[in-house]
């Protein structure tokens, strides 16, 4: 029977593991403090720890460098109510086989309980101090600040899936930050701003004299990165003939400047980026296979704002208050009104669109009690189509109704722009900000598109 040691200040919290994992046939010892599992130590040994973070004496991330240090043999498994990628990332880089945020399922405890016990792993942590700055306290946030957590310890390439705008260069940065790499360049580049002509340059620079311009010789984003990290952002803008040079490069880690004739040694890590389904862009024979799975070693999906909602709270006050400070301006507080309308809107430019919105609001808003008013048009717009309502009419008749009452004249010179900047935004977001492709959806011409969007203040 194996010997599962339990530490944790909140006796509720004791009993309650106590009575699960012994009910699943494991024998349990549990202790109100780090201090007490140090001083048993010296008696005896269990088969693993699982130990809280925060308790009297003796911190948890404490006692699991206490046990990496003098007991390599024994799992040990986090579990904390503070749930950051910060949290994640010091117990990973800790050794700690497992994290577990609380409140956590218990079934999935004890499967996890049993895999560490099957593994058996050596707990070795990083020696750099780990560092982040993204914050997130819903669960598919947690996903992600465990996957960078497990990462910590490696240079494993990793491909980051997400809409613009959700940070997936920020987890690029933490990846790196946490890595064995981080005292190396950390070097982006985001292949959607770069013609098509000066992709292989950018990547893997250029001789005197290779082409027209090429007045110099220089250095490639390959060699900058060496010994570090080169994030690839965009990686399904990146051209066919490219691509089939960056997999010859992953492949045999060298590769030839522009107008070069001799190899270049180089050691870096990969981190790619996109948008887009590279599944997709596979079949349609617009990306490489093989590079995809080159590219596709451990994948991140990073959740649009709009699906993880309750982020938006801890996002808005973290925002403000830095924006505030920086501005030198009072922090700005947010009525219940205000929170209800930003909590509803879809944030189609995720939380970069909420950042920046916490940028204007600290800038522009007459008083420090931010009112409904205060709010950029885009999203009091979004209230039109929102409306409590049986149906979108219903709710579309509600806002007219109300426009009226404080409306003399004009109506139609008021509502027809909104609704038409309304209609115009979703084919955007839709179309990715590809002007083409939104004209086609919205039966336009590019150009005309570009006048009414210069007309909307889009």
């Amino acid at each position: 029977m194996h010997k599962i040691w339990v530490s944790d200040d909140d006796n509720a919290i004791r009993v309650i593991l106590e009575e699960s994992l012994r009910s699943s046939g494991f024998d349990v010892k549990t202790f109100s403090s780090g201090d007490d599992i140090v001083n048993e130590l010296k008696n005896a040994k269990p088969d693993l720890i699982l130990t809280d973070v925060q308790m009297p004496g003796m911190h948890g991330y404490d006692l699991l460098k206490h046990i990496n240090d003098n007991y390599e043999d024994i799992p040990v498994i986090i579990m904390t109510a503070f749930t950051d990628m910060q949290a994640a990332v010091d117990s990973y880089g800790g050794g700690a086989f497992e994290y577990l945020p609380k409140p956590f399922d218990l079934d999935d405890a004890t499967q996890i309980i049993n895999r560490a016990l099957e593994d058996k792993p050596k707990t070795k942590g990083l020696k750099s101090k780990p560092t982040t700055d993204i914050i997130g306290e819903s669960a598919s946030m947690q996903a992600v600040f465990r996957a960078i957590g497990k990462l910590s310890s490696t240079t494993a390439t990793v491909l980051v899936q997400g809409e613009s705008g959700t940070g997936k260069e920020l987890i690029a940065k933490s990846l790196h930050k946490n890595s064995p790499r981080h005292d190396m360049p950390f070097i982006a580049l985001n292949m959607a701003d770069i013609p098509k002509e000066l992709v292989e340059s950018e990547l893997f620079g250029h001789e005197k004299g290779a082409f027209t311009g090429a007045v110099d010789r220089r250095i490639g984003r390959f060699e900058q990165a060496n010994g570090g990290t080169l994030f690839l952002d965009e990686i399904g803008d990146m051209p066919l003939d490219s691509q089939t040079r960056l997999l010859r490069v992953l492949s045999n880690k060298e590769f030839y400047r522009v107008g070069g004739d001799k190899p270049i040694k180089v050691d870096v890590r990969i981190i790619a980026a996109t948008h887009q389904n590279l599944n997709n862009l596979v079949s349609q024979k617009s990306f490489r296979e093989d590079l995809f799975y080159r590219l596709n070693v451990i994948k991140i999906n990073v959740p649009p704002l709009r699906d993880r909602k309750e982020d938006i709270d801890v996002l808005t006050k973290y925002f403000l208050k830095n924006h505030s400070e920086s501005l030198g301006e009072d922090l700005r507080v947010l009525s219940k009104e205000v929170m209800d309308v930003i909590t509803k809107y879809d944030w189609p430019g995720n939380v970069r669109q909420l950042e920046n919105t916490c940028y204007w609001l600290a800038l522009m808003t007459p008083t420090q009690n931010v009112k409904v008013e205060d709010l950029p048009e885009e999203i009091k717009d979004h209230e039109i189509i929102e409306a409590p309502s049986s149906s979108w009419e219903e709710g579309f008749n509600n806002w007219v109704s109300n426009l009226v009452t404080t409306t003399d004249k004009d109506l139609l010179d008021i509502v027809n722009p909104k609704i038409e900047k309304i209609i115009v935004k979703a084919a955007l977001d839709k179309a990715n900000g590809k002007k083409n492709e939104a004209a086609i959806l919205l039966g336009l011409g590019r150009n005309t598109l570009a006048k009414k969007m210069k007309e909307l203040g889009l």
